[in-house]
């Protein structure tokens, strides 16, 4: 399955005491492994309860059309409640910030890299542009489940020779934005900053799903009872294909192992976590079904 990029070593899973590390195996091959040994079998599902496994390749990509989950979920996958395995240390992630990611231009004015106080460095404006964006209003706010909103310089273009001043560069900047704020009034306070160009490269909405739903009240009472502490309703910085459920009617949430380090060089996921997380999950399964069977009656 999908991961982003990574040294060739960081695909050779290596274990270290309790920590299984390696690219993915927090975000999310452990939790989809684990997602697949609690799956029943079709003679034990619990009466009254329809199990799924959806699996895609393309979670990480940074395309907004044409997405695996979106498929499924187009094609009749329908439910009750879905669970997302994103790492969330055992806690349920009940909101998730949106995405969005744009692409901004900046202009400068060519010299001959001699003399650069004759020319106006478009890659320098560039980052001077970054810094703006992160000291606009949309940036400063908070919520009940955040601090702030993430704002990340992802890539950076700029330059076509190194004797010459380069008079234009792109950036491509993956903002994460809170619940309650309107991209449309982000891309306004961006263009209030004047960039040359700016287009938005994908979007996805975020996720509040609320605490209130029996069926998330159901998976933090059965996460309570394989680990120390409680699974408390969280919010999670970045996002997942829950999405394609909420956009439906259908409660979603993240909800998987612990570990750290996603997308870093030294990602790892508990091991012992992995077996509370699929106890959690076969657990959850009888709470489902009277949760379904309590549906079917009403």
């Amino acid at each position: 399955m999908d991961v982003v990029p990574a040294e060739p070593h960081q695909f050779e899973p290596r274990v270290e005491g309790d920590r299984l590390i390696g690219r993915g195996a927090y975000d999310m091959k452990a939790a989809l492994a684990a997602m697949m040994l609690a799956l029943p079998a079709p003679d034990e599902v619990p009466e009254g309860l329809r199990v799924v496994l959806g699996i895609v390749s393309d979670e990480e990509t940074e395309e907004d059309a044409d997405r695996g989950s979106d498929f499924l979920v187009d094609s009749g996958l329908k439910g009750d409640f879905a669970i997302t395995g994103e790492p969330t240390d055992m806690h349920v992630g009940v909101a998730a910030k949106g995405v969005l990611a744009v692409r901004v231009g900046v202009a400068g004015r060519a010299a001959h890299g001699s003399t650069p106080w004759l020319g106006d460095n478009a890659v320098l404006r560039a980052v001077d542009m970054f810094r703006g964006m992160e000291s606009l209003p949309f940036a400063r706010e908070s919520s009940e489940l955040f601090d702030r909103p993430s704002i990340n310089l992802g890539r950076i273009w700029g330059g076509d020779a190194l004797n010459k001043v380069p008079d234009h560069c792109v950036i491509d900047v993956d903002i994460r934005y809170l619940p309650h704020q309107d991209p449309e009034e982000i891309v306004a306070q961006i263009r209030g900053l004047q960039p040359a160009s700016m287009e938005t490269i994908f979007a996805l909405p975020p996720i509040d799903s609320g605490i209130d739903s029996p069926w998330v009240k159901g998976l933090i009472a059965a996460a309570d009872g394989h680990h120390d502490g409680t699974s408390v309703s969280v919010g999670r910085d970045g996002a997942s294909d829950a999405v394609s459920f909420i956009r439906v009617g259908i409660p979603a949430v993240e909800f998987g192992p612990i570990g750290a380090g996603h997308h870093g060089p030294e990602e790892w996921v508990s091991i012992a976590s992995l077996n509370a997380y699929l106890g959690t999950l076969r657990e959850y399964l009888g709470t489902a079904a009277r949760l379904a069977g309590r549906d079917t009656d009403d």
